[in-house]
């Protein structure tokens, strides 16, 4: 089924890097196939390691319990489509700067597929339209649901808000720590920053400050 899958992006001319959504190309069936063929690899990988899962009690459904996780929650966001963002016009034109965050961060090194841990603040300046803030706290948690890595995840996100209310002034931050390096390899704790700043938090040096103010005093 994976092999399938893969023809058809091909074919239309798509791509499933790892994170990519590509929800789009999926049926129904599809995603319990994957499932299935997830659970399969990871018997296969476990085998590979010298666990014994038929007689281990810890470790019989791991393989079941693992292909959930990764196509159900922890990789969501390249199975299934962007949530519904309903937007609004912006009818009092409110031009100030308005921002949501800390907003938790879950998501996974695609390095080494373990967890990416952190939060991220948004700031914007609208122009014609807006949407509910909520809606910011949901669009972060299905770009971060994928493989990633923190400097192309949080350019997606802002490319997201962007093209869906192209707002004068657009800022995103992130801040986390990956296990990838504190569980393994240097086991340091530090944590990584980035951020994408569009429109006028780009070009003008106040509207940046004074987001950057505001979310100060909010860091974790």
């Amino acid at each position: 089924m994976s092999k399938i899958i893969k023809d058809k992006i091909k074919k239309l001319g798509g791509s499933f890097l790892a994170n990519d959504n590509i929800s789009q190309y999926l049926e129904p069936k599809d995603l319990l196939e994957i499932q299935k063929n997830t659970e399969q690899a990871m018997v296969n990988l476990l085998d590979a390691l010298v666990i014994d899962v038929e007689n281990d009690h810890n470790t019989i459904d791991t393989a079941k319990r693992v292909a959930k996780m990764y196509v159900q929650e922890v990789f969501k966001g390249r199975y299934l489509p962007q949530p519904k963002i309903t937007d609004f016009p912006n009818v009092k034109d409110l031009d100030q700067i308005y921002t949501i965050g800390p907003i938790t961060v879950r998501s996974a090194c695609s390095h080494h597929l373990v967890p990416i841990i952190g939060h991220a603040w948004i700031g914007v300046i609208p122009s014609d339209r807006v949407i509910g803030i909520s809606k910011f706290n949901r669009l972060t948690d299905w770009v971060m649901s994928r493989p990633q890595i923190q400097e192309e995840s949080t350019v997606q996100l802002a490319d997201e808000i962007e093209t869906l209310i192209k707002p004068k002034a657009l800022a995103v931050v992130v801040k986390a720590k990956h296990l990838c390096m504190s569980w393994r390899g240097v086991k340091d704790n530090s944590s990584m920053s980035t951020s994408v700043m569009r429109g006028l938090f780009k070009d003008d040096n106040g509207a940046r400050n004074e987001f950057l103010n505001i979310i100060k005093g909010q860091e974790y």
